[in-house]
């Protein structure tokens, strides 16, 4: 009896152990398995950035091969409709430079307002010299700017990367999280403001904010929210999603439109696109909305033929095109916007 009684333990304390064994090794892989999931929603130090930095090289770092074509291979696309008799023709361009200044940060002050390093990669800006996760609508409107004529409006979008070559400045290994290698300037930058084809706009609210694209398009249910639209200097009419492989002398461009019918009533919603939708075919803005000027911002950029690129996304994006997007806080004063209303309802070009 006594002996099979201390068989009977040890099958007993066997069994105990495997199964603490497996509850332990399978905690372990789940974690590591959602460890890139947190790593996109969960806000980290600059300190924990540069500690994840990765290699300019490790493939994780670069785009999918079949996120790129040639340009030549994209076929034309529709033209915008013209204005109608009733439409708003004119347009307004805002002379803010290329970011001479050097203004890069990790934040996003329209979706992750008063949280530093917020986006996870790195934003490029031009406009209001002072903006960050910790901006307000006073140290706006108190701010320097890079665009002539005072507009204090800050207009911004993640940085544009060379993954084979390696960061030369502390600003190009802030963000980490798989987003290395170093900056490429914008060769060009145009801010417009545009009317809309089947009605006159009103003037947006002074601190509006706005955003376009979606930067989780790559993991998203559809293409709802894709703005992106990737192109060649030369073939205006050609733009795709995905990154252009361009002819020698062609600049790769990138064309971000915001959404351009407002609520009416918010300077923002809680999901950041609410109170600013885009017009349905046509131009028509849905019921309830008013047609307010269209902002669009054109990159360009100088890239040697068949030259890697990538984008800054978060991690779990892996630097898809797709999720290409931009962002845009109203700082004019109600003077200056009610001049860039007068001159879209003209017809005029200023």
């Amino acid at each position: 009896m006594g002996t099979e009684r201390r068989l009977l333990a040890l099958l007993i304390c066997l069994l105990l152990g495997g199964g603490l064994t497996g509850a332990v090794l399978g905690a372990t892989r789940a974690a590591e398995a959602a460890r890139p999931v947190e790593a996109a929603g969960t806000a980290h130090s600059g300190a924990a950035h540069s500690g994840t930095e990765h290699s300019g090289t490790a493939a994780a770092d670069r785009p999918a091969p079949g996120d790129f074509v040639d340009i030549r291979d994209v076929p034309p696309g529709p033209a915008d409709p013209p204005p109608g008799p009733g439409g708003s023709a004119g347009t307004v361009t805002v002379d803010c430079g290329r970011d001479e200044e050097g203004h890069y940060n990790e934040d996003n002050l329209v979706v992750s307002p008063g949280l530093r390093a917020g986006a996870h990669h790195t934003h490029a800006y031009v406009g209001n010299l002072s903006t960050d996760a910790m901006s307000t609508d006073d140290t706006l409107a108190a701010a320097a700017t890079s665009c002539r004529g005072g507009d204090r409006s800050t207009y911004y979008w993640p940085v544009l990367r060379r993954p084979d070559r390696p960061a030369a400045h502390p600003r190009e290994g802030a963000a980490g999280h798989g987003n290395a290698g170093a900056i490429l300037p914008e060769a060009a930058v145009s801010v417009e403001f545009l009317g809309n084809p089947v009605s006159q706009v009103v003037a947006m609210p002074r601190f509006l904010r706005a955003m376009t694209g979606d930067p989780v398009a790559a993991t998203a249910a559809d293409d709802a929210d894709v703005r992106a639209r990737w192109g060649c200097s030369g073939t205006p009419d050609r733009s795709t999603t995905r990154y252009p492989r361009c002819p020698a002398g062609r600049r790769l461009t990138r064309t971000l439109v915001f959404p351009s019918c407002w609520n009416g009533l918010d300077t923002a919603s809680f999901d950041h696109r609410s109170h600013l939708v885009f017009p349905g075919a046509g131009g028509i803005c849905p019921q309830g909305t008013f047609a307010v000027p269209r902002l669009r911002i054109s990159l360009a950029y100088d890239v040697p033929p068949g030259a890697p690129v990538s984008l800054d996304s978060f991690p779990e994006q892996r630097h898809s095109p797709k999720t290409d997007h931009a962002m845009f806080v109203n700082v004019m004063t109600d003077a200056a916007m009610a001049g860039v209303v007068s001159c879209l309802n003209s017809g005029r070009h200023c």
